[in-house]
């Protein structure tokens, strides 16, 4: 039903993690895929295990919070492939942990930049060249569930993840005439690098609030990708998948 034969998908922070999980349920359906990611040891450590399940894959250096990056990472991508029908914004971090009131303003604007400014520049030039194909596209952003109900001492993470879904749905209204459609993917506790270096009592808690009495897993990730990147989603805009096992629905 999924068949995403002969389109193009581009994934920042696609070499592991997440935009791994992402890249790996597009292949399985036929796409071919652009890594985008800053560790070279880990973009070549991708492709090859993408390539390994018979898909077609490159990688490209890139940090998205550099403008410069981008345009290189995103020349080099369309030279490789051609075109790019959907773009996985998912390249971003927790950032600084701590108390809102110490946390300077530098590293405010750090986190803006990574999960935030990051989207709106990689998004920029994906959107003028579908606009300018005329084959309209899909746009993806990796926000959280930190975005709706807050985590207390990443004030920065769940400010940021939460102005990626008004980006979200400001980019739905101006893009979809265009054939453009814009959505954010909101991940609970899924088990990564980056949730997994938490304390066990953190990991209890996450397990104890899940409606299905467990955590998220990198392969829970792949069918999401793979329906939003497809035609099956065209009358889907501006709206947030939810994929967190029932923890934001638990009773406190």
């Amino acid at each position: 039903m999924f068949d995403l034969t002969g389109k193009v998908a581009l994934v920042t922070g696609g070499n592991g993690g997440l935009g791994l999980a992402y890249a790996r349920g597009l292949i399985k359906c036929g796409a071919q895929v652009a890594v985008w990611g800053r560790n070279a040891d880990k973009n070549a450590a991708a492709v090859e295990e993408l390539r390994g399940m018979g898909g077609e894959a490159e990688a490209f250096a890139c940090d998205v919070t550099d403008e410069n990056q981008i345009a290189e990472a995103f020349a080099g991508t369309i030279e490789r492939f051609g075109k790019v029908d959907s773009c996985f914004a998912n390249a971003g971090g927790g950032g600084y942990r701590g108390m809102s009131h110490l946390t300077s303003r530098e590293t405010w604007l750090s986190s803006i930049d990574l999960n935030l400014m990051s989207v709106v520049q990689t998004w920029k030039p994906v959107t003028e060249h579908m606009l300018a194909r005329g084959e309209g596209g899909r746009l993806v952003v990796t926000s959280s569930v930190a975005a709706l109900v807050g985590t207390g001492g990443a004030a920065s993470y769940s400010t940021t993840k939460a102005a990626v879904i008004g980006l979200v749905q400001a980019l739905a209204l101006e893009l979809g005439q265009g054939g453009i459609r814009v959505n954010a993917i909101l991940p609970g506790f899924i088990e990564t690098e980056m949730s997994l270096n938490t304390s066990e009592a953190f990991q209890d808690a996450a397990r104890r609030r899940s409606a299905i009495g467990r955590i998220g897993t990198l392969e829970d990730m792949e069918g999401p990708a793979v329906f939003l990147a497809s035609d099956h989603s065209d009358f889907m805009t501006g709206r947030t998948l939810i994929l967190d096992g029932g923890h934001t629905i638990h009773p406190m």
